[in-house]
């Protein structure tokens, strides 16, 4: 995919597409392959990074702990300057870095958060299909040996490395698009 092509994909998805502006960031999503397209402002270059959405597939309904679909935008970027590793609780940084990049048995938040907010009412935005009420965020984790695989509780989940650049490189207003096939 392009950036002219997310854009046109983008655009189709919204009542006002004026609200695309390519220079805070767009993304794109695909759990069909676990990867996140970042798209340059001014050109059609990219960057790919593999990520991890959820284990209970897409969905946009409260609790469902699914991945939504749907165009987002980035409503709030957290952890700046925080040290890669940073466990994050309430989106607050808790001074514990998270000691073991394979652990599988808790859904640690670390490194940095980019919290989404849902564009397309009755889809993600409002009653019980918000992303943002829902929390979801792309964001690192402590469980970097299952990136690639589907095993989020819903959210976009990256290495660390990963989202500190991803964070670095996008501001908030980006759009993200994440695809229901």
């Amino acid at each position: 995919m392009t950036r002219d092509q997310a854009i046109s994909k983008i655009s189709e998805r919204l009542d006002d597409p004026s609200i695309i502006d390519p220079h805070f960031g767009l993304m794109v999503v695909e759990p069909s392959t676990q990867t996140l397209h970042l798209f340059s402002a001014d050109s059609n270059s990219s960057r790919q990074y593999v990520v991890s959405t959820a284990s209970k597939g897409l969905g946009n309904l409260m609790d469902s702990f699914q991945t939504p679909i749907g165009v987002h935008t980035v409503a709030e970027k957290i952890g700046a300057n925080e040290p890669c590793g940073m466990v994050f609780r309430g989106r607050k940084p808790t001074g514990e870095l998270a000691a073991d990049m394979d652990n599988r048995q808790e859904d640690q938040i670390t490194s940095r958060i980019l919290w989404l907010r849902g564009l397309e009412p009755g889809l993600n935005e409002g009653g019980d299909h918000d992303s943002f009420d829902r929390y979801i965020y792309i964001h690192g984790t402590s469980d970097e040996q299952r990136i690639g695989e589907p095993v989020s509780a819903g959210c976009v989940r990256m290495r660390n490395d990963d989202v500190i650049e991803l964070f670095d490189r996008v501001e908030t207003g980006a759009i993200v698009l994440i695809m229901d096939s």
